[in-house]
């Protein structure tokens, strides 16, 4: 039995629609500058799809292939969007700093040029005032020698200075909330600052504010939430005789460490339970470094690192706009139910088409073709000859 022109055109045009086409060497993320040749067999049995509700790396994507290319000297492309809202508090106590070219800012001129930029949050407790005065005070008390980043170079020795600075300027700013007669004792700060240099991210952490970066759609925490829950913060608290009653230290602060909050802490010398001394985390920033997002608690409460790195990335994808993925990821996190006040940035590190390449936007799937019942039985008849 024959089957018309016209039945077979049908056939393929749904067919077309309903299954799309694989392309390997998409998939494959190989840059054309790299000239890596990749035999790919013709069947695809090999590869995984995974489920449909998660962001898929290309290694998730493609079972036992890995490529490796040669290093690059990779230097990022800073911009960056932020989102603050009040949430169901009665007042907003968080605070946020968002510089994209520090050198600039501070008013000097790097020998070569490279991407320099400072972000922060903070968020207060007790009022608004402590988090309002670190705001106001951050480039003085993080920045007072400049020298030390014009100095800049990709040196382990410099980057442990580096470290060293950022560590002192919290451990300072704690010294100035102390000595601050608009601050009351009673009130305190959480902060978290972001330091892009070159090629190295650096981030300093005291309380329970998170920096997540996002590599290749995978979320790598960059600091840790300093939270009596934290078994690590909770047996520090303990041997300097604090204590934790229902999740609270000493039965009143939801965190182990924040800047201020001196009625709660021994005097100068002595040690303890609640600490300003943040921890600092510097990596060396690839191509796989799509971007950085930094918030304050009201969105961790309500959303895990993954799945705002999923949705920020999502977000990138359809419109290319930081600031309305921060504004985005404060909306969903008030859709579920966050407490508190909410402020996020984001940080992106390389151009959209660089992430496009390392990754397909969306999940491929595929379904079956759909035809009429006549349809399949001329299909069938002509398959088996007849």
């Amino acid at each position: 039995m024959l089957v018309s022109q016209n039945m077979v055109a049908e056939a393929e045009f749904m067919c077309q629609q309903s299954i799309p086409m694989l392309d390997v060497k998409y998939h494959l993320c190989v840059p054309h500058e790299h000239a890596v040749k990749v035999e790919v067999s013709p069947t695809f049995a090999h590869l995984k799809v995974p489920p449909s509700d998660s962001v898929v790396s290309c290694s998730e994507m493609i079972e036992n292939s890995i490529l490796e290319t040669p290093a690059t000297k990779f230097i990022p492309s800073v911009r960056s969007g932020c989102w603050a809202d009040i949430g169901p508090r009665g007042s907003m106590d968080d605070e946020h700093i968002q510089i994209d070219d520090l050198a600039a800012h501070l008013g000097f001129v790097f020998e070569q040029p490279m991407p320099s930029a400072f972000y922060a949050v903070f968020d207060g407790h007790g009022g608004p005032d402590a988090a309002a005065f670190v705001k106001k005070n951050a480039m003085r008390l993080f920045f007072e020698d400049a020298d030390v980043l014009q100095s800049y170079d990709a040196g382990a020795l410099y980057l442990k200075r580096l470290e060293d600075c950022h560590r002192k300027a919290f451990l300072g700013a704690d010294l100035a909330l102390a000595d601050e007669r608009s601050v009351t004792s009673s009130c305190g700060t959480t902060a978290l600052t972001a330091l892009v240099l070159g090629r190295h991210l650096l981030v300093a952490n005291a309380g329970d504010c998170r920096a997540v970066l996002c590599r290749r759609g995978v979320a790598v925490d960059m600091s840790q939430d300093h939270r009596p829950s934290y078994l690590p913060e909770r047996e520090r608290v303990m041997e300097l005789g604090g204590f934790i009653d229902d999740g609270y230290l000493n039965g009143y602060l939801s965190v182990t460490r924040a800047l201020g909050d001196w009625d709660l802490k021994l005097p100068l010398g002595s040690a303890s339970p609640l600490i300003a001394e943040p921890d600092v985390q510097v990596v060396t920033l690839t191509e796989e470094d799509e971007f950085l997002i930094i918030g304050c608690d009201g969105i961790w409460d309500v959303i895990s690192s993954q799945d705002a790195v999923s949705f920020v990335r999502r977000g990138l994808r359809r419109h290319d706009d930081p600031q309305q993925c921060a504004r985005e990821l404060v909306k969903e996190a008030l859709r579920l139910h966050t407490s508190d006040n909410l402020t996020v940035i984001v940080i992106c590190l390389s151009s959209v088409p660089s992430i496009a390449e390392s990754c397909p936007p969306h999940r491929r799937r595929f379904r079956a073709c759909s035809l009429s019942e006549e349809a399949r039985t001329r299909l069938r008849s002509l398959l088996e000859g007849n």
